[in-house]
């Protein structure tokens, strides 16, 4: 036996061992059965491709986080007592709050107000409106920022900003943000900006982690307004690509106690990132709102205690529903527990509608979906498909009770290895205001009725294969 020979023998003999290491791990920690079956057989079947990827796609724990939320306990139970001073006006929820509270580990609470922002041009409007007002601090955390006109946009308000004496912590997700020069960073930092340093992250980054994204999009001024939802600050969130055409988009404004909220999960990720926690240099003290809404921050994410919270989030939803739920997301690659939930609904008479992009920006997850719309159409599900440029909105309504807007996509990625936040409003006026919202989506949209077999020979085929990659899409 010559030299290469053996090295061959060795390196082969070594692959299927790591291989045999990875799937042991991959059926005692991933998240779902179907997760561990697939990557044993994926590890086994194909140790020289599968041994590489579950390094960098592999299910791991966040023990980190999860000591960052320790360390945070003082300001949880500030916010506990929230639940004393700005009780939820359980007599107007007319669903049981109880289980997002469960999911979130927080209380919901009265004494906020909201408003919706429809589209790129009002939601940066305004919220480059709240930065300039600033007069103590700007919390800043987005998946992904670039450098083109709207990003330099938000460069110049935050360098002003800090030009004022206030104070500004400007946080990205290095995987979404990768394409962001570090110049942009750099020249933040002289002006006296905070900046996580993408590559001193303790978090989701490429080497080893690159399958866990923080995917949350929040501004909070002076802990007084906080704002999150589904816009990224690109030029393509304004509707300037034109492969893309509109981009259709929501964005909340927050008022009130749930500020606080949305707070203590930034500082959570900015602990997390970089060691730093900022509970004693941020306002904890709460302002009533007049709109008096009961208001609950649902923060979802590998790192969490509880399994599968972002799929709870929305089963919770859907299995309260009685007569309507109606949800939007760019994408619909849903576990096996939120397609019963959603098919259970539509046997119950609930009117279940999903808004849907009918353009695709992300191929694989666009495709997976036709795999799944037969099995719900067949249940009473009602598929709606955007046409009016590409829709990206994070958002759903339940009866007249709940409407809900943030990050969380309806698919696996949002559910089990994205950090996702959904801000949730138990409030008639807030389900009033995204019903007529829903309804203008609905009228640029048109109802799915063709079934995979009637559909174009590249989704007929092409969308069984991208359903198995369910697990990590």
């Amino acid at each position: 036996m010559d030299y290469w020979t053996a090295l061959s023998s060795v390196a082969v003999i070594v692959i299927y061992g790591l291989a045999a290491i990875s799937a042991v791990r991959a059926a005692a920690t991933a998240r779902t059965p179907q997760g561990a079956v697939g990557w044993v057989v994926f590890l086994m079947a194909v140790p020289f491709l599968g041994v590489p990827l579950y390094l960098f796609l592999g299910h791991h724990r966040f023990r980190g986080y999860r000591i960052s939320r320790l360390e945070s306990r003082r300001v949880v139970e500030g916010l506990r007592s929230f639940a004393t001073t700005h009780p939820a006006d359980c007599a107007a929820c007319t669903i049981n709050i109880a289980p997002f509270e469960a999911i979130t580990t927080m209380p919901a609470v009265s004494g906020n107000g909201a408003d919706l922002l429809i589209d790129g041009e009002a939601t940066f409007a305004t919220i480059f409106e709240a930065i300039d007002a600033a007069k103590d601090y700007v919390l800043v955390q987005f998946f992904i920022v670039r450098d083109d006109q709207l990003g330099r946009e938000l460069q110049e308000r935050l360098i002003a900003a800090a030009r004022r004496n206030v104070r500004v912590w400007f946080m990205i997700d290095a995987v979404g943000s990768y394409q962001l020069p570090r110049a942009y960073s750099e020249r933040l930092r002289q002006a006296g900006v905070k900046v996580v340093d993408r590559d001193k992250q303790h978090g989701p980054r490429f080497r080893f982690q690159i399958n866990y994204r923080n995917h949350r999009k929040t501004v909070i001024v002076d802990g007084r307004v906080g704002f999150i939802g589904g816009h990224n600050v690109g030029d393509e969130y304004m509707g300037r690509d034109a492969s893309l055409g509109r981009w259709r988009d929501t964005h909340i404004r927050m008022r009130g106690p749930i500020v606080q909220q949305l707070q203590l999960i930034f500082v959570e990720d900015w602990h997390w990132y970089t060691d730093e926690l900022l509970l004693d240099v941020l306002n904890w003290e709460a302002e009533r709102d007049p709109d008096n809404a009961t208001a609950l921050i649902v923060a979802t994410g590998p790192g969490d205690r509880t399994e599968e919270t972002g799929s709870l989030m929305f089963f919770s939803a859907i299995a309260a529903a009685q007569r309507r739920v109606w949800i939007a997301s760019p994408y619909f690659v849903p576990d096996l527990d939120i397609m019963a939930a959603l098919k259970h609904a539509a046997f119950r008479g609930v009117d279940v509608r999903l808004l849907l992009p009918d353009r695709a920006d992300h191929r694989i997850p666009w495709l997976a979906a036709f795999a799944y719309f037969d099995e719900i159409i067949e249940a009473g599900v009602r598929v709606f498909r955007y046409t009016d440029g590409f829709m990206h909105q994070k958002a759903f309504v339940v009866d007249d009770a709940l409407a809900a807007v943030g990050t969380t996509n309806l698919d696996n990625r949002s559910f089990r290895l994205n950090f996702e936040a959904m801000a949730l409003f138990f409030d008639e006026r807030a389900a009033a205001t995204a019903e007529e919202m829903f309804l203008e989506d609905f009228a640029n949209s048109y109802e799915l009725t063709k079934t995979i077999s009637e559909q174009p020979a590249h989704i007929r085929y092409g969308a069984p294969v991208a359903r198995l990659f369910a697990p990590i899409l």
